[in-house]
C-alpha cells in the first residue's frame, strides 16, 4: 500500500491568527506603562475611549461596539464606577436598559492619555497605517460574518 505524502504543517509564525494575536499581545506590553500611570487595564480604557466618543451610551451598545459580552462588560463597568469614572443608571424612557455616561474624572482622563498614541513606535508611514489598521477592520468584519452565517 502506497502512503500518500502529507503536505509539511506550517510553522505557527505562518499562522495569520498568531500574527494578530501576538501583535495584540505587544501591543499590550507598549500600552502598559501608559495605562498603568493611568490606574486602567486596556479593556478599561477602549471603554473610556468609545464614551468619549459617544456619552450616555446603553451597556447593549457599548457592547456591541467593543465586541464584549454583557458577563464581562457588567463588570468592567461596575469597577470604573467605583473608580469613579462613569456612572450607570436606568434609562427613564426603557427601565430595561442601562446607560453609560462618563463623570468629569472620565472625562479629564483624555488629556491625561494624549500620549497612547504608539503610531510611532509601529514604525509605519501614516499611509502604510492606515492600510494596515482598514485591512485589519475587514477582516475582522469578514470573520463577525462568517460566524454569523453559521450561527
Amino acid at each position: 500500500m502506497k502512503s500518500i505524502d502529507q503536505p509539511a504543517p506550517l510553522p505557527l509564525s505562518d499562522f495569520l491568527c498568531f500574527a494578530i494575536y501576538s501583535a495584540n499581545l505587544a501591543f499590550g506590553k507598549a500600552y502598559k506603562p501608559i495605562l498603568d500611570e493611568l490606574g486602567l487595564t486596556y479593556p478599561q480604557y477602549i471603554t473610556i475611549v468609545a464614551l468619549w466618543e459617544e456619552d450616555n451610551q446603553t451597556v447593549s451598545g457599548l457592547g456591541e461596539k467593543l465586541f464584549l459580552e454583557s458577563n464581562t462588560l457588567t463588570p468592567m463597568l461596575k469597577k470604573l464606577e467605583a473608580m469613579g469614572y462613569l456612572e450607570r443608571r436606568r434609562d427613564p424612557e426603557d427601565e430595561r436598559q442601562v446607560l453609560i455616561s462618563l463623570t468629569k474624572s472620565g472625562r479629564r482622563l483624555r488629556e491625561k492619555s494624549l500620549k497612547m498614541d504608539l503610531t510611532e513606535e509601529t514604525a509605519l508611514a501614516p499611509d502604510e497605517f492606515a492600510k494596515l489598521q482598514k485591512a485589519v477592520v475587514t477582516l475582522r468584519d469578514n470573520l463577525v460574518k462568517a460566524v454569523q452565517e453559521r450561527e
